[in-house]
Formats: structure tokens, sequence, C-alpha cells
């Protein structure tokens, strides 16, 4: 018999995909391992908004950079583009009303490789060569993409929406964790941030809650997520590209 899914997008974002998972048949489990939280001064936020219209580009690091920039967009400025990473950013945009129909949306070509080195190859930088781009995202983040645009001669702007943690180890985590941990699960990891915050977590609980873990099965929309993974030590890993479709089909895939 199948054991449950644990969904570990943060909490906001999970209902749709269980609500997919339970149509499937099987049992979901909510673990969000990501807290996202506004910031406390939005003031930085809603100035580089107001001036939207003075780029040529605008890039989403995720879903909740979309979500959080867009509680203070009116309407977007028809002749900038948007770049996204993944296919939930680009439902992101559509729960705004942005789509293919009124907006210049650019992402990955290849849809397994949903991050910034494969984003950056499938742009024509040369185009942006002297013109200004924005990056939206958490309050940290990889540098590789501001880079990339920079070598390709743009004037990169970069401005934090939200806030993102690890929740702490209380009682009550633990004990999910524990009870998740003593059968096999199918896990769903959609963060390389999140799956390196579990395993901090699990090394609390010892070393034989990590060693549970590293023989779980976790289904991964990410090349650099799968990467993050191995190098955990996790034994099964499937990588299905970006998408909740080809995540809930590695699941009926499963036996």
């Amino acid at each position: 018999m199948s054991g449950a899914v644990v969904i570990t997008r943060p909490r906001a974002q999970a209902d749709g995909l269980a609500h997919a998972v339970a149509r499937l048949g099987r049992t979901p489990v909510l673990l969000p391992l990501l807290e996202i939280a506004p910031l406390p001064d939005q003031s930085q936020l809603c100035a580089v908004l107001a001036g939207l219209d003075q780029y040529a580009l605008v890039a989403f690091v995720s879903p909740n950079a979309i979500d959080a920039a867009f509680a203070h967009v009116g309407q977007w400025p028809r002749q900038v583009a948007l770049a996204v990473l993944g296919e939930g950013s680009r439902i992101a945009l559509a729960r705004h009303g942005l789509d293919a129909s009124n907006a210049t949306v650019l992402g990955p070509l290849d849809p397994t490789r949903s991050d910034s080195e494969n984003l950056l190859a499938s742009l024509d930088l040369a185009q942006l060569a002297g013109k200004r781009v924005l990056i939206v995202r958490g309050e940290s983040g990889r540098e590789l993409m501001a880079d990339g645009f920079r070598a390709a001669g743009a004037e990169v702007t970069i401005v934090a929406a939200y806030r993102r943690s690890v929740p702490a180890l209380s009682p009550a985590l633990a004990a999910q964790l524990h009870a998740l941990l003593a059968a096999p699960n199918d896990w769903i990891i959609t963060s390389s941030e999140a799956l390196r915050g579990l395993f901090d977590l699990l090394r609390r609980l010892g070393d034989a809650e990590v060693e549970k873990m590293q023989q779980q099965h976790v289904i991964v929309p990410h090349a650099r997520i799968a990467a993050t993974a191995q190098a955990l030590g996790l034994a099964r890993v499937t990588l299905t590209g970006s998408g909740d479709e080809r995540l809930l089909a590695a699941l009926q895939s499963q036996k």
C-alpha cells in the first residue's frame, strides 16, 4: 500500500497540490518547510515598483516574489517584459491577470531546469545591453542571475519582496517528523533551501532520523534540488521538471 504524500511547500501554496494528490487516491500531509512573511518595512519595495516602466525586464525568482510584489502593483506596464523560472510562477502571474495574451512572459526553455542558469541561457541577453533589469526575490538569494544580466551589459536592480525562514523545531513538529519517518512515504520537495532546512531540523532529532530520511523517496521539480538531495545522501530521488502536473505524474508512476 502506498504511503502518504508529504507536501513541503509554504502553507499558503499547498492546498491546490494537496487536493490534486487526494484525487489520485493518495493521502496528502502538509509539512511546510518554509515560512513566508512580508517584510516589516516595505517602503523600498513600494518605491521600486512605482517605477516599473523604467525597466526593460522584471525577473521574479518565485511565486512568492510575484504574490508579494503584486500586492503593490496596479496595472502592469505592457512594454515591460517579465521573466520567471518555472510553471508555478506562470500560474502565479495568471492569478494576477497576466499571461501570454496580454504580457511578454519569458522563461527557461528546458522545463526540467527551472533555474537561473537555464533562464539566462534561454534569453536573448544581447538585447538587454544598456537597459535596466529588476530582480524581485526574497531577502537573500543567489547572485548568479544578477551577475548574468550584468555581464550582458544590463543595469541591474535587486529588491527584496518577502522574508522566508525554516520553522522552529516545536514539540508538535518533532512529533510529526518522527511519525512521517516511521514509514516509507513520498516527499514532494520544491525548494533546495527547504530541503537543507529539513535536514537541519532532523540533525537536531538525531542521526537515526537523518538516516531514515535518506531512505525516503523524494520528488523534485528542478535539477538543482535533485543535486542538493543527492548531496544530502538521499538515495531515491525522482526529477520531474517544472509544474504540478509533472509532480502528479511521478506519483502516479509509483507502484
